[in-house]
């Protein structure tokens, strides 16, 4: 079963620029649960140019209190930013390569290079009770490679795909895709997806049974400005239940 997260990064990037809390990045993620949305996602980076720390600190205390909605801090495992996960213990931490100052991730990890790193990473937060996933691209021989470093979950860049979608190439790329998740099911890892869905490709691309979460955050935010933010969640949640139905009438055959 598919549900929504949604990164909250672009709505602290616009209350940032203004030097005001506003938008309030709390209060916007209290409208997203109250549309039905199921979890919440934050990248709070070195140079904190959209969530702050103390965003993560009032995200987490706010997010404890509510049942079945998940916390997502991502990130590239620096000590600080470790430090700050073990302390507001979110449900999941997925584990981004992204360089300080990046302005946004636009790879998946090599882990046969960072295998060490990774494995340190991961036991860290197993240790502490927090569901670990990498960032990765959709190639099937480095989905091999997660079980060596114990991740629990990975989360496929989907740039790819978005790039392709609507084009000659979307069934090949979206093959890949769809390789990459089921090497995944095939070693009990689960999958999440992200980077650049919206509501024209997602639906296309939940095809894909076995995708557990997909975290959206720009694309929901500018289609919001345009269309409004109650109806665009809806239309994500009708695209996610939609797919949610079809996994469930298949495996009921």
């Amino acid at each position: 079963m598919t549900v929504l997260s949604v990164n909250v990064n672009k709505i602290a990037l616009l209350r940032n620029s203004r030097g005001r809390n506003y938008p309030d990045v709390l209060e916007f993620s209290r409208t997203c649960l109250a549309l039905g949305v199921k979890g919440i996602t934050v990248h709070p980076r070195p140079d904190q140019r959209h969530v702050t720390r103390q965003d993560v600190y009032d995200l987490s205390a706010y997010l404890k209190n509510i049942p079945d909605v998940e916390f997502n801090m991502e990130g590239y495992p620096t000590p600080s930013f470790l430090d700050l996960v073990l302390e507001v213990r979110p449900d999941q931490c997925t584990l981004v390569p992204d360089e300080p100052g990046q302005l946004t991730s636009d790879h998946g990890w090599d882990i046969a290079a960072n295998s060490q790193l990774l494995q340190d990473v991961t036991g860290r937060l197993r240790a502490a009770n927090i569901r670990s996933s990498l960032f990765v691209d959709p190639v099937v021989s480095i989905i091999e490679q997660v079980p060596g470093v114990r991740a629990d979950r990975v989360e496929l860049y989907t740039e790819g795909y978005a790039e392709s979608f609507g084009t000659l190439s979307e069934e090949a790329v979206l093959q890949e895709y769809r390789a990459a998740a089921a090497k995944a099911t095939e070693l009990g890892i689960g999958i999440n997806a992200g980077h650049d869905l919206d509501l024209n490709n997602l639906e296309r691309f939940l095809e894909i049974p076995q995708i557990l979460e997909v975290s959206i955050g720009h694309a929901l935010v500018v289609e919001s400005i345009h269309q409004g933010l109650e109806p665009v969640i809806g239309k994500f949640q009708a695209i996610i239940s939609r797919a949610n139905l079809s996994a469930e009438t298949s495996s009921n055959l």
